[in-house]
């Protein structure tokens, strides 16, 4: 491994853990890694990453924390449970040690803000709230969109390993303000998986070549990388999962709750969440955010 670059943890082995793992290793970089799930750490050590038996050690060996889980909950766990980030970054912060933890993960902006408050109170380390878009493709090529927030100074420690993840990594404001610009990034994707999926229900039943359709419409202002992206995938029924559909209504309820607090209205939002509450309910949190296909398809008798 390249001894120039920093020694990288990494929590939460799982679709998207896996590739930003395999990404980094591929890089050059030493990657320790934890997850909760025993098979996951034996999938990532296949691709180079060591294994660590609990983020508190995995603290104490790393530079750079990186984090991605699914939830708020399990970021407060992973930071701040038994044997968590914080127990190993107070062991190492007495030898003078500068750690920095980088959070991937969707999470409440309030909460986000009052964890990185409390982890630099114990411990003195910072945090930066990085979620990022584009799925485990992106992140194994290392072209995810990252939008971070957090110091200045805390942004440019960060930035070197983030230029090997992303094509665009963006500085968004102070710590929280990744979490917001993810918010946004959701409204503009995932309602678009619904308007994707009213399309190509339409093209079906008019008896069109629906497959046409990204190349019909990408001259116009109806042309865009997810109908290039995701309408093929939507055609072909492919519902594996890059990311789960039960992680996609989590992350409209955030929305909700962000723009109850801010004041804004988010009607469409609020239409997506009801589609994905019913998709769920079917039974169908396990495939890909996509499969709200089914909810328009004549075909599936859901």
């Amino acid at each position: 491994m390249n001894e120039n670059k920093p020694v990288i943890g990494f929590i939460g082995l799982g679709l998207m853990g896996q590739a930003f793992t395999r990404r980094l290793c591929g890089q050059g970089y030493t990657v320790i890694g934890y997850d909760l799930v025993a098979e996951k750490i034996a999938a990532a050590a296949g691709h180079g990453v060591v294994p660590a038996p609990s983020p508190a050690d995995l603290t104490g060996r790393a530079d750079l924390v990186l984090l991605c889980v699914t939830s708020t909950d399990a970021v407060q766990q992973a930071v701040f449970g038994p044997e968590g980030v914080a127990a190993g970054a107070g062991a190492a912060a007495a030898d003078g040690a500068g750690k920095l933890l980088v959070d991937h993960s969707t999470t409440v902006v309030k909460a986000t803000r009052d964890m990185a408050a409390e982890l630099l109170r114990q411990t003195g380390m910072g945090w930066v709230d990085a979620p990022v878009s584009g799925g485990p493709p992106a992140a194994g090529t290392g072209s995810l969109a990252i939008m971070a927030g957090g110091s200045a100074a805390d942004i440019a420690r960060a930035a070197p390993v983030m230029a090997d993840l992303a094509a665009q990594f963006t500085h968004m404001g102070p710590i929280g303000a990744g979490q917001v610009t993810k918010m946004i990034n959701q409204v503009l994707v995932l309602n678009n998986y619904t308007v994707l999926a009213e399309a190509l229900a339409l093209a079906e039943a008019g008896g069109i070549d629906a497959a046409k359709i990204p190349q019909a419409l990408a001259a116009g202002h109806a042309g865009s990388n997810m109908l290039q992206a995701i309408y093929p995938r939507m055609l072909a029924r492919d519902f594996a999962p890059a990311g789960f559909a039960r992680q996609v209504l989590k992350d409209l309820d955030m929305l909700h709750d962000l723009a109850k607090e801010l004041s804004v209205p988010t009607p469409m939002s609020g239409q997506t969440a009801n589609l994905y509450r019913i998709l769920n309910s079917k039974g169908h949190g396990e495939l890909d955010g996509i499969a709200v296909l089914k909810l328009f398809d004549q075909k599936d008798g859901v």
